[in-house]
């Protein structure tokens, strides 16, 4: 090649050396051409995202042979451990425990914050697993996802039972008419015996009850399991032979018991976002259940969302990627339909609740129904004399940015510009919450400041309601009379108070209190049981303020109704 000038020959000489550093001969090159540029699979495996191209081909998976299943239950009673055994099951190699746990902070506190699904196979049948927080701050990462499944696992400890989050997620479950399976685990522990295990039944089904499930969701199966150990069984046993050391009984019930996903295949197409993700190249990956009709890498795509009564458009485009989660990893596809859960990219401007459809639907899917956040935090710019130098993020309008982004991609945080100057007012479930938020921003490069935490209260009527939680305690029995004084100071009420069957000499205590009672307690809570007590708290429900005045005169408490 001929370049005119030092000057090019100069530019051509360092091009050609950074190609040589950059595409190195693995394989990659192509000698048969004799050429000096890389081949179309090295470029492939730099520049696309996340995923390699399926072998699959166009294949539509028949609705019939879809089942799509949640597992729930209360923080640690084995949620994520369960999906590494049934992945392991199912053929896929996992390189470490937790595998579902994606997030640096779920891998060092040890709980799962943000709602994940993958696919496996089994038996001829394609299973779609959702993988769903335990902790009551991040309900809403359940609640969005609970629409795309039509059943699920609930996993209930069988040394502790149903515990405050365990009402929560089958009351959203139930509600939705979803199926569920009962999975005792850890039976396996010494404490846990066939009498335990049918108490805890019994203690489930009252709970279904209570909650008005119907006929059909209070005949549900119940399982067995160990997942610690990778084993569950229809029947109860301590140590199950090497045979049946398995998570095969799991799986077949999911086949058997959760029922197919209704759609219409020769609908148009039609799916409402229930998770979403940012890509440098893609842009937002929109991720949700087909509702109707297949679609196919190309097709032209709109996005609609409901205004009232009505429906409007707020973007158009294309497909321009298809991608499928496969084990820990995705998978590209070139088409996908009813009843399957998929990621679309192409759509910029929609976020979680909008439905993405084919440009001749006009109508909207319902959006998802929340409950309402019950604390706020004010977060602004930091002004004190050491700002600067721990971040690079320092203005208003990059905070502001970073808080709308987190309430698009998350329904349970809600962010509103305040009367201050660059400072913006953020409302979530609980302090949990909003504390991973503010670390997050931290390792993001962001200063702040933020405000206390402050209980977000309800009108109705004219009528101030405040948020009340149910609180679930479980201590030594010497702190028992310390725990139950400071509650009382709280504006708490004693429910219940019973020996912890699991555990000897340990008293577990069932409150029920004002939000606000509880802000900042669980620091105090900790240093009162010496690091051993547990607390649990959920939303229960929302009712007139309470007020005590202290008298000083009669040196006791009147209550006062407002």
């Amino acid at each position: 090649m001929n370049l005119p000038g030092p000057a090019a020959r100069s530019a051509w000489s360092a091009a050609s050396r950074i190609l040589s550093r950059s595409f190195k001969p693995r394989g990659g090159w192509d000698s048969q051409a004799n050429s000096c540029w890389p081949t179309k699979d090295v470029l492939r495996r730099r520049f696309s995202v996340a995923a390699a191209p399926s072998e699959q081909g166009e294949v539509v998976v028949d609705p019939a042979s879809i089942r799509n299943v949640a597992v729930i239950a209360h923080v640690d009673h084995g949620k994520t451990t369960l999906m590494d055994r049934l992945l392991r099951q199912c053929g896929a190699a996992l390189s470490q425990e937790r595998a579902m746990d994606s997030i640096s902070l779920e891998r060092e506190r040890g709980i799962t914050i943000a709602s994940k699904y993958t696919s496996m196979s089994w038996g001829g049948y394609e299973l779609n697993v959702v993988d769903t927080p335990g902790h009551a701050d991040f309900g809403g990462e359940v609640e969005r996802v609970v629409g795309m499944v039509e059943g699920a696992v609930l996993v209930v400890d069988a040394g502790e039972g149903p515990l405050a989050q365990t009402k929560f997620v089958v009351a959203k479950a139930l509600k939705l008419g979803l199926r569920p399976i009962l999975l005792l685990n850890k039976v396996d522990r010494p404490t846990v015996n066939l009498e335990r295990c049918g108490e805890v039944e019994s203690m489930v089904f009252d709970l279904f009850a209570n909650l008005g499930a119907s006929d059909e969701q209070l005949d549900f199966p119940v399982l067995y399991a160990s997942a610690k150990e990778g084993w569950a069984s229809q029947m109860f046993v301590k140590d199950p032979s090497g045979e049946e050391r398995s998570m095969a009984p799991l799986l077949d019930t999911i086949v058997k018991h959760v029922p197919p996903p209704n759609g219409d295949l020769q609908s148009p197409f039609q799916m409402r976002v229930s998770m979403m993700e940012r890509d440098y190249y893609l842009g937002r990956i929109l991720t949700g259940r087909i509702a109707s009709g297949i679609v196919r890498v190309g097709d032209k795509i709109h996005g609609l969302r409901s205004s009232g009564s009505a429906s409007e458009i707020i973007d158009v485009g294309k497909v321009v990627k298809l991608m499928k989660k496969r084990g820990t990893g995705t998978s590209i596809v070139d088409s996908a339909g009813a009843g399957d859960i998929v990621s679309v990219a192409g759509l910029n401007n929609l976020s979680i609740g909008h439905t993405v459809s084919s440009v001749e639907v006009t109508t909207a899917l319902p959006a998802t129904l929340m409950d309402p956040p019950t604390i706020s935090m004010t977060f602004s710019v930091n002004d004190s004399p050491l700002a600067g130098h721990d971040g690079n993020q320092l203005t208003g309008p990059k905070i502001g940015e970073r808080l709308m982004a987190e309430a698009e991609s998350n329904l349970s945080i809600n962010v509103a510009p305040t009367a201050g100057q660059d400072a913006y007012d953020v409302q979530g479930r609980g302090e949990l919450q909003l504390g991973i938020l503010i670390e997050n921003m931290r390792r993001e490069g962001f200063e702040l400041s933020v405000s206390p935490p402050a209980v977000m209260y309800k009108y109705e009527n004219g009528t101030r309601l405040e948020p009340i939680e149910e609180v679930i305690i479980e201590v030594n029995d010497e702190d028992s009379g310390t725990i139950i004084e400071g509650m009382s100071h709280r504006r708490s009420e004693l429910l219940e108070m019973t020996p912890c069957t699991e555990s000897v000499g340990r008293t577990r205590l069932i409150f029920t209190c004002p939000s606000r009672g509880l802000v900042g307690y669980r620091s105090v809570f900790n240093t009162e049981t010496h690091g051993s007590g547990l607390m649990h708290r959920s939303f229960l429900t929302c009712c007139k303020r309470q007020i005590w005045h202290f008298s000083i005169v009669h040196l006791h408490y009147h209550l006062f109704m407002i």
